[in-house]
């Protein structure tokens, strides 16, 4: 009983962040919160939208209005987070997703809503989170000791898909019960006073002056473009994430899996969107072990890998549903891997002062990738069949984790630094820091 005790705890979820760090539990709690409203709204906009058009065309340009203005602030908030206080940026964003979402309250109260008022709000709102979310990732490190980083990762992980699972369940839940979405976008501003409140226990987290040169502006952006095309891990990093979530995201084929393959209605559709997100949970939940492996840049590739394999047996299994689910639910899993050590490798690897601008990009990434991958699904799915653009999106990802790693030294040979690096990171990174500063400043390229 000892033995197989031992055993579980070894590959358990590693909880010592929130044990040992108050800023760091504060920040965990208070977004879990905002970001459970955040999905209840991401049912209540497309729910709103179709009662009030009956377009599906429409609801598909949510998806448009929220992604354009989160890439093109991602980079604002980057380069604010490398300036400025990242607590105090985190507090403004809050504030005002409370007046966003409480605007789309009062508008919703209405007789008739504007469909295109709930457009321009959900965008200010997608804006607003692209401004504050490189801020937070940025400041975790600050929070944990450098031996947590890995299981702060996690943690953060399992709040994503936590929030993911759960908040839409009961926003429509919700939306059934009120019989409309007001009441959900009040419940959302609500959420986010739960994360202004948390950010109390949060200290400031300001860069050092001299290394961030206060730039606020273009320039800035250019330091933190050309500091990771300059870095061959980062954008490693990138690339190798693109490639997952180009080729191996299937999701876009759902809805046709539902009605012709599987003739299992919107029940079965909801069970096809949540076994990648369960799949996900159960592996961050189970990633106890992932503080003991050295060889992170190998874990990301073959973790890809399994992603690619589990997409592909997916697309060979579409005879059984269940089948099916469990493949999706693998490919879940092995993304939770990924994200975890891409996660504490990108932080590692990013001088202090560049951190914001490197999280900023990696948002770009993980949120257009999945986007890029819905394009690329539904146009093969036209072509060839929906089965058949899984299997192939399956194998593309196989294939181009193959190229990236024969290209990519510097991720198939990382290693995690040693304690008394990462302790020293930071002040090991200035002077480099400095030069990329100076360099973005001047127009210059990094060297």
């Amino acid at each position: 009983m000892g033995r197989r005790f031992g055993r579980a705890r070894a590959i358990a979820l590693d909880i010592s962040p929130l044990r040992d760090s108050v800023p760091y539990r504060a920040l965990w709690l208070g977004q879990m919160v905002s970001l459970f409203g955040t999905q209840m709204r991401y049912v209540a906009v497309p729910f709103q939208v179709f009662q009030l058009t009956r377009s599906p065309l429409a609801v598909g340009l949510i998806g448009l209005v929220e992604v354009v203005p989160l890439i093109v602030f991602s980079l604002v908030g980057g380069a604010l987070a490398d300036a400025t206080d990242r607590r105090r940026i985190m507090a403004l964003a809050e504030v005002l997703l409370i007046v966003d979402s409480a605007a789309l309250a009062a508008v919703s109260f209405g007789e008739r809503p504007s469909v295109v008022v709930i457009y321009v709000l959900t965008g200010v709102g997608g804006a607003l989170s692209a401004v504050g979310r490189p801020a937070r990732s940025a400041m975790v490190p600050s929070l944990v000791a450098p031996e947590q980083l890995s299981a702060a990762m996690a943690l953060m992980q399992v709040e994503f898909h936590v929030t993911h699972i759960a908040g839409p369940a009961v926003g429509g839940v919700l939306i059934g019960a009120l019989g409309e979405v007001s009441w959900v976008y009040a419940l959302d501003a609500l959420t986010f006073v739960a994360a202004l409140v948390a950010l109390w226990w949060v200290p400031s987290t300001t860069t050092r002056r001299g290394e961030a040169a206060g730039a606020l502006g273009v320039a800035a952006v250019k330091a933190g473009l050309a500091f990771a095309w300059k870095t061959p891990l980062i954008m490693s990093i990138f690339v190798i994430d693109l490639v997952a979530m180009i080729f191996g995201m299937p999701r876009a084929v759902f809805p046709v899996l539902a009605e012709e393959t599987f003739d299992v209605g919107p029940s079965g559709l909801g069970l096809l969107y949540a076994a990648v997100s369960a799949g996900a949970l159960i592996g961050a939940l189970t990633t106890g072990w992932v503080g003991r492996v050295k060889g992170q840049g190998m874990a990301v590739l073959l973790a890809v890998t399994v992603w690619g394999l589990a997409i592909t047996l997916a697309g060979l299994s579409l005879f059984s549903l269940a089948l099916t689910l469990i493949f999706l639910a693998l490919a879940g899993a092995a993304d939770v891997v990924s994200a975890v050590f891409r996660g504490t490798m990108l932080l590692e690897a990013t001088p202090e002062p560049l951190r914001g601008r490197t999280q900023a990009l990696n948002l770009m990434v993980v949120t257009g990738g999945p986007r890029l991958g819905d394009v690329e699904a539904g146009a093969l799915a036209s072509l060839v069949g929906a089965g058949p653009s899984i299997v192939y999106g399956g194998l593309a990802c196989l294939v181009g984790t193959g190229l990236v790693a024969l290209w990519s030294r510097p991720l198939r040979t990382y290693r995690v630094r040693s304690r008394e690096l990462l302790c020293d990171l930071d002040s090991g990174n200035r002077k480099s820091a400095q030069k990329e500063q100076q360099a973005g400043l001047s127009g210059e390229a990094p060297r």
